[in-house]
């Protein structure tokens, strides 16, 4: 996608990278990313270590900035946004870390609770907590609210930390290396789980991932970048039937 034609998208679409540059130093991370994701639809975005996919979601969620370029939310340029506003639209993105980022000092229910506690102050104790496990349920976790993070395992942590990206009930979900360090069971139940909040939720996704196969799994459209670029990007089967060398081995050693 040329950048002209993602900002023509970006009117639409949920999310909207455009020509977007970040460099650390002499080390260029992103090198003109363009990239769009509407409402129901997940990106995967796949690349070797270092190639910048977890700067790419840092800048959309407004942590880092772009060197150039611009990341539109519901076509508002985030960039030079004053803090409330940003805040404003944080607001309707869930954001799940590659370690799940739990609070170690928190419960289960106490880490969930967290966004609600902050964000929404309308609601009573009651009502928080009556929403805190309803999400739970929904991830599988109702079980466990009074555990702490430590006493329970990675992919349950994942579980948690998805149900706290929901917590505030966002319209766009950005989850960095969900199954990593999973084994293939529990990196398989991760999936499941992201395919079922994506049908039950319809949100845009945006999801970093070096697993191929949960890639394929959960994202109707495929991103690979190499070298701060966008190699190619469409369907697993487009990717498969690709000559380009970079995307052959990619392919063949994932």
């Amino acid at each position: 996608m040329t950048p002209k034609e993602a900002e023509k998208d970006g009117r639409a679409a949920a999310i909207s990278v455009i020509d977007l540059h970040k460099s650390f130093g002499v080390q260029k991370v992103l090198n003109g990313i363009n990239l769009s994701v509407h409402r129901g639809e997940t990106l995967a975005v796949l690349g070797r270590s270092g190639t910048g996919k977890s700067v790419l979601l840092r800048i959309i969620i407004g942590l880092q900035t772009p060197d150039s370029g611009a990341v539109r939310i519901h076509g508002e340029d985030i960039e030079g946004l004053d803090l409330d506003r940003l805040s404003t639209v944080r607001l309707k993105m869930g954001f799940s870390f590659q370690h799940s980022a739990l609070y170690d000092s928190l419960t289960v229910e106490e880490n969930v609770m967290f966004p609600l506690q902050h964000h929404c102050k309308e609601m009573t104790k009651s009502m928080q907590r009556d929403r805190v496990r309803q999400l739970l349920a929904e991830v599988g976790m109702e079980g466990h609210l009074d555990k702490m993070p430590s006493d329970i395992s990675g992919g349950m942590q994942k579980r948690v930390g998805l149900a706290r990206a929901l917590a505030l009930n966002p319209d766009i979900l950005l989850l960095d290396e969900p199954t990593a360090g999973l084994d293939p069971i529990s990196s398989s139940e991760i999936d499941d789980l992201i395919l079922k909040l994506q049908t039950e939720h319809q949100m845009a996704s945006i999801v970093v991932t070096h697993d191929l196969y949960s890639a394929k799994t959960i994202a109707g459209r495929l991103a690979l970048i190499d070298q701060g670029n966008v190699v190619i990007e469409g369907s697993f089967a487009e990717l498969q039937a690709s000559d380009i060398e970079f995307v052959r081995q990619f392919l063949k050693h994932s």
